[in-house]
């Protein structure tokens, strides 16, 4: 089982990322997604989550309005759009799945947004 983050980078505020998740040695399209991100000092908190189909989507309020989670079952991908950063949306961004009982993360992707 593997989970594997790109799309982090260094952005002006106001900018935009997007994050994309690559899942393997797993029924992808059997399991809930999310999106976390850790900032430095800080406990590790939920961005968003999306359904197996894709059709329920939830996001914390910090974030709300601002990003975007999404999945293609297909290509086993889940990708989160981020529009309108802050530099407190500066944090490592990990992918995340409760696979068969266990917690499973990618390594993180770092996202820093700053002028």
């Amino acid at each position: 089982v593997q989970l594997v983050e790109s799309g982090g980078g260094l952005v002006q505020p106001g900018g935009s990322l997007r994050l994309s998740c690559a899942a393997s040695g797993f029924l992808f399209r059997y399991y809930v997604m999310s999106w976390y991100r850790q900032a430095p000092g800080k406990e590790r908190e939920l961005v968003a989550s999306i359904s197996s189909g894709g059709g329920s989507t939830n996001y914390s309020d910090s974030v709300k309005g601002r990003f975007t989670i999404s999945r293609d079952n297909a290509k086993k991908m889940v990708n989160l759009q981020m529009n309108s950063l802050k530099p407190e949306d500066t944090a490592v961004y990990y992918c995340y799945a409760r696979v068969r009982g266990v917690h499973t993360w990618g390594q993180g992707t770092q996202v820093t947004v700053s002028s």
